[in-house]
């Protein structure tokens, strides 16, 4: 097919018929969107003979879509974009308008995996350049939208908030897809949203490009589907660039670009391509369409368009097609033969690298005294509370965002007052869909600011999962760590509700979150720890550009006492100390060591109290820190017991356990080793969550099996 592809455009030119000069579109601006396209494509040709030579690893090629120059043409290069996997006709144009670029090779380190690859590293194949304000992007089914949707937000209402403007004033953000994906619910939702901040009279400038090729790799598009379903979306404008021809190319383009620029509204572009090369090298077309259909989509060739305007309108001769058509092949060919033999990564440190940043930072200093200081003794939720009043008030490009954070407070009350004292651009009420609230909190960590956004049940975070794994955690990978995503998000979750249960509100899975590569995890069980925690998440997203989830013990939000009514064990005062890293010892028994975290730590404190009463002394260390775990300081004080229970919330399968009891036994833990977890079970409504859940007697039953009744 490369070679039909290229023999159709080199017989075809040669049988144009020269035109005279017509003093049309302007020539220059046609030549640089020829170029670029014939970059993009003799890169295409590359990436297929790097692949035959064994040097080349990825084939998802732009052959047919290099309309999309037009768009690298014409919106600025300070213009931040967010592209999916066939946009080197978009990268070629944006390059050439930016001096001490070689998009040429730079897209070839990245099809060979070489390390020297300027945007990823050896990690990817991606469009990205920092200087080209082109944020790199896997564009696994429309996944960056979201993103591209909270940028726009930012940049068109909270830009002010941040330290400094990253973009400017009349910035659009321009992201595109292919027609298939708008059908994936994320782009649904992100569209949708698009639709109802401008329904809101807030500014999106935002220009989405769907390159509507008529195929999904085999399964084809509806005739008449992307046009009836993109022109229906309220407050986003339509406009149609229907044909390849540059003069209508580019008129067509320009004025959706205008539109969104000085409207600082949204707009769906609709760009007619055509697919060449299949869906990726290993696509065989023939399986699944006709040989008619494929040699008919070569008579639509954009490049061919293009050649044909130049020569019909006399600008250049078919000679001078021809002559630019194979001196950019050499050039490309030039650079493809001599990445050959470029060094890749070769150890598991130089891959990780950008995920697993080394922590330098000194210890931090004592807590700022808040404006408002909270009297007493506080609980879980009401020191959450004060510590995002204190960082909204000490950080104003800080924001809160989520479903009912705002006017309600949260359904928990964690978030009351906020939105009263600091406003609602730093308080958002966002709509209800999980996929929104994280891509609205990317975009602003893009945009410079620290979203602070809120999941309101764990269990509701699986339908936007993606967003933490596909885009937010994997962006630092994907650009070799000169991007990233500074957040903190919090989740309230886990079980043991009184009088609320049913799964949906008493999630007490955690492995979805634990297997995200880089991402901080951390569960605050007391009061006194949940200044230090959060706290620590802002400075480890602000200082390392972490992505950190806090996951919040519901059923401990408002909890007081621990051992009996009224003794306040589960209260503390505001600010009182301590320090953010590593686990917290409850006690100091050496008969036994209980590791455990979240709801687990006061169940395991009043177990332990019985055994106290047996004769057994124990100390409970509540981890905290889940996600890295801290190994070193997990192993360390394990080596001073000679038993060590484990007592897990979470599942017994996947669950938080078996990394603890793993780490222990590679560590070299040579004591006795056990654990109690929940059931690999959903949490049932009412009484009979008991069931499948870790409980105090189990746990007692345990620490006793282990000292044998007795203590030392």
């Amino acid at each position: 097919m490369a070679e039909a592809v290229d023999d159709h455009f080199v017989a075809s030119v040669r049988g144009l018929t020269p035109g005279t000069p017509t003093g049309g579109t302007d020539v220059e601006r046609v030549l640089a969107l020829f170029d670029a396209q014939l970059q993009s494509r003799h890169l295409d040709l590359a990436a297929r003979w790097l692949q035959s030579q064994g040097e080349g690893f990825y084939t998802i090629g732009s052959a047919g879509h290099e309309a999309n120059a037009a768009v690298g043409l014409l919106t600025r290069v300070d213009d931040p974009a967010l592209l999916h996997y066939r946009s080197g006709g978009f990268y070629a144009a944006r390059a050439a308008r930016h001096g001490g670029t070689t998009p040429v090779r730079d897209v070839l380190l990245g099809l060979s995996a070489a390390a020297a690859d300027p945007i990823s590293g050896g990690r990817h194949k991606v469009f990205g350049h920092p200087a080209l304000h082109i944020v790199p992007q896997t564009s696994t089914i429309a996944s960056h939208l979201p993103r591209a949707v909270g940028l726009a937000f930012a940049l068109g209402n909270l830009a002010d908030l941040a330290p400094e403007r990253r973009w400017p004033e009349d910035a659009v953000v321009v992201t595109s897809l292919g027609d298939a994906s708008v059908n994936h619910s994320t782009a649904q939702g992100a569209l949708n949203a698009a639709a109802y901040l401008t329904h809101r009279g807030l500014d999106l400038p935002l220009l989405v490009v769907v390159e509507d090729n008529g195929l999904g790799i085999s399964t084809r598009t509806p005739a008449g589907w992307m046009e009836e379903s993109l022109r229906r979306r309220p407050g986003i404008e339509y406009v149609e660039a229907p044909s390849p021809r540059p003069d209508l190319l580019l008129a067509d383009v320009g004025a959706a670009v205008d539109r969104a620029r000085h409207r600082r509204r949204p707009v769906l572009l609709h760009l007619r391509t055509v697919r060449f090369l299949g869906h990726a090298g290993s696509d065989v077309e023939f399986g699944y369409r006709t040989s008619t259909e494929i040699a008919r989509d070569l008579e639509l060739d954009p490049l061919l368009a293009t050649a044909a305007y130049l020569v019909e309108t006399g600008s250049l001769t078919v000679d001078d097609v021809l002559s630019r058509y194979e001196r950019t092949r050499a050039v490309v060919m030039d650079e493809a033969k001599s990445v050959i033999g470029e060094r890749r990564l070769e150890s598991r440190g130089e891959v990780v690298r950008p995920l697993h940043r080394p922590d330098t930072r000194p210890a931090p200093p004592r807590r700022r005294a808040t404006a408002w200081p909270p009297e007493g003794r506080l609980t879980l939720a009401q020191t959450i509370n004060a510590t995002l009043a204190d960082l909204l008030e000490e950080r104003p490009h800080a924001v809160v965002l989520g479903e009912d954070v705002g006017v309600k407070g949260g359904v928990y009350g964690v978030t009351r007052g906020l939105r009263k004292r600091y406003g609602g651009r730093r308080v958002i009420d966002t709509l209800l869909d999980e996929q929104t609230i994280l891509g609205t909190a990317l975009g602003a960590a893009l945009a410079g600011l620290l979203p602070i956004p809120e999941i309101q049940y764990l269990a509701y975070l699986h339908n936007a999962e993606d967003q933490l794994r596909g885009e937010a955690a994997s962006l630092a990978f994907f650009s070799d760590g000169q991007y990233r995503n500074p957040m903190v998000v919090r989740i309230p979750g886990l079980s043991y509700q009184k009088g609320f249960g049913g799964h949906f509100h008493n999630d007490n899975s955690l492995a979805v979150l634990r297997d995200i590569p880089g991402l901080v995890l951390c569960v605050p069980s007391h009061p006194a720890d949940a200044p230090l925690l959060l706290r620590e998440c802002a400075e480890l997203a602000e200082l390392e550009g972490r992505v950190c989830v806090v996951v919040e013990p519901i059923a401990l939000y408002h909890s007081r006492d621990l051992h009996e009514p009224g003794d306040g064990a589960w209260t503390a005062e505001y600010g009182v100390g301590g320090t953010p890293r590593g686990p917290r010892a409850h006690g100091d028994g050496d008969d036994l060591l209980v590791v455990t975290f979240g709801n687990g730590v006061p169940m395991s404190l009043r177990a332990c109290r019985s055994l106290e009463a047996e004769g057994v002394r124990a100390t409970v260390l509540d981890l905290r820190w889940l996600s890295p775990l801290p190994v070193d300081e997990l192993a360390a004080y394990a080596s001073g017991f000679g038993r060590v229970l484990v007592v897990d919330e979470t599942r017994r399968s996947g669950g938080v356990g078996e990394g603890i009891v793993s780490a222990l036994v590679e560590r070299g833990y040579v004591g006795r080793l056990s654990r109690v977890a929940s059931a690999d079970s959903y949490v049932p409504l009412g009484p009979a969550s008991r069931t499948v859940l870790v409980t105090e007697e189990e746990i007692l039953e345990a620490a006793r099996s282990m000292v044998g009744g007795t203590g030392g």
